[in-house]
């Protein structure tokens, strides 16, 4: 059955990002992910992870500058340097955390650039990205987001996505599926997660509206971890939601669809 991931981006963010590893095992999460490693030592996230027998299972490659409203460089024409020396420095990272995934935030389309070179620029940050990391037995995603979330997000269908692959041609490159964005983009989430399932190599969840815990508003997630039970799925899903209230009161559901291994 499919096992949950606590993202300790969104979850536990009352307390010290290093204290939410502990609080992680506590709930009963076997693994983490979240959105960057790079503002802490690689050992002091690594002696985490022993300590509480936890797998990092996720993290993303370097997205510019976040603070400022960027969300990923590599359809920039610009950046392509800055791209590849943060591919470098994630697989630093994701070797000393025995992470094997990396998922790649494609960016924000500027408004005065052709999309038709933006998608070139991808394509071939996604190769040297996917070719760096499979080197390292490393897996590279990119994920499609919601473009009221992050309006001007450049990869935002899952369809787009499997283009991407097509074109990049390379066997390691993944999708990486979150329900929520999906379900505002496009919908059809279990026929969609059936149809592409051998190209997706992660899935994240919280609900819609509000990115809420499963159970707050019109997913029903009771039916579709049945099916990403039925169709085969066997990698992890993160848990990438803003609990309603506080993450120990938001973990209702969890208890309610943690499986057996």
């Amino acid at each position: 059955m499919p096992q949950f991931a606590a993202n300790l981006t969104m979850l536990f963010n009352e307390l010290p990002f290093v204290d939410r590893f502990a609080a992680a095992k506590s709930a009963g999460f076997a693994a983490v992910e979240y959105l960057f490693p790079y503002e802490h030592d690689k050992a002091l996230l690594a002696e985490q992870l022993a300590r509480y027998g936890l797998m990092q299972v996720l993290h993303n490659l370097p997205a510019g500058n976040w603070a400022a409203g960027e969300r990923g460089i590599a359809i920039l024409p610009d950046r392509i340097e800055e791209f590849r020396d943060g591919v470098a420095r994630a697989i630093e990272y994701a070797k000393a955390l025995d992470c094997r995934q990396l998922n790649c935030l494609v960016g924000i389309a500027p408004p005065d650039v052709d999309s038709t070179l933006l998608n070139e620029v991808l394509v071939g940050n996604l190769r040297f990205a996917a070719a760096a990391l499979g080197q390292q037995g490393i897996k590279l995603l990119i994920e499609p987001i919601n473009t009221i979330d992050i309006p001007g997000f450049f990869l935002n269908r899952t369809e787009q996505a499997v283009q991407l692959i097509s074109e990049v041609r390379s066997p390691n490159l993944f999708i990486q599926y979150d329900i929520y964005h999906m379900q505002i983009m496009e919908g059809d989430l279990a026929r969609t997660l059936q149809k592409h399932l051998h190209r997706i190599a992660h899935v994240q969840l919280a609900d819609n509206p509000g990115r809420n815990e499963p159970g707050t508003g019109e997913i029903n997630y009771s039916y579709l971890f049945r099916h990403l039970d039925a169709i085969g799925y066997r990698g992890w899903i993160g848990c990438e939601y803003k609990p309603r209230t506080t993450t120990l009161e938001s973990l209702g559901w969890h208890a309610a669809h943690t499986f057996e291994t």
